[in-house]
């Protein structure tokens, strides 16, 4: 299982912009446990050259971010969780990485319902639903409301986070094309 696990991962994570990169599951003899007599780490090897080495100690927050991704992609496609949940799993990524995300994810939701927590325009634009998480101050209180955006408001709040600030109207034509 674990090399049928490693090899599917490997699949996702080409999509996800790790066109070389190789991902192992290494099981070792441990002790009986409640989770098994096999202590099991990911092993990580981004770059062509590079040995492989655990996840964990190697890898930045961006490509621990996109394996976890894949990793989850493919649990949730072969009978993981009803929900996955995604927090911040695009963060320290851009441009056509982050578009890639956004379309993985949107693919696991195609079999799961996918909750993901973004900054990324490139990711968000994806969404079958596209919620504003916002906070303010009320009689010294911090309040946190939630609300849906589609049509229009959608577009503004895409451009918003593309960072619309003074071309207003080109940002607002970029978020529609996304």
């Amino acid at each position: 299982s674990a090399v049928k696990l490693a090899r599917l991962v490997m699949r996702q994570l080409k999509d996800l912009g790790f066109l070389q990169a190789k991902f192992y599951v290494s099981l070792e003899p441990s002790k009986a446990a409640r989770h098994g007599m096999d202590a099991v780490s990911f092993m990580f090897e981004p770059n062509p050259g590079e040995s492989a080495r655990k996840l964990a100690d190697i890898a930045s927050s961006g490509e621990i971010a996109r394996v976890m991704l894949a990793l989850k992609s493919v649990l949730a496609m072969n009978d993981g969780p009803g929900t996955v949940v995604f927090d911040e799993i695009d963060a320290n990524i851009g441009g056509d990485v982050a578009r890639a995300v956004g379309e993985k994810m949107r693919l696991v939701g195609e079999k799961r319902q996918v909750i993901a927590i973004t900054h990324q325009p490139q990711s968000a634009v994806f969404a079958a639903n596209h919620l504003v998480v916002s906070k303010s101050v009320v009689n010294g209180r911090t309040l946190t409301s939630v609300r849906r955006v589609d049509g229009e408001e959608r577009v503004s709040e895409i451009a918003r986070m593309l960072g619309g600030g003074i071309k207003r109207s080109i940002v607002c034509e970029d978020a529609r094309e996304l």
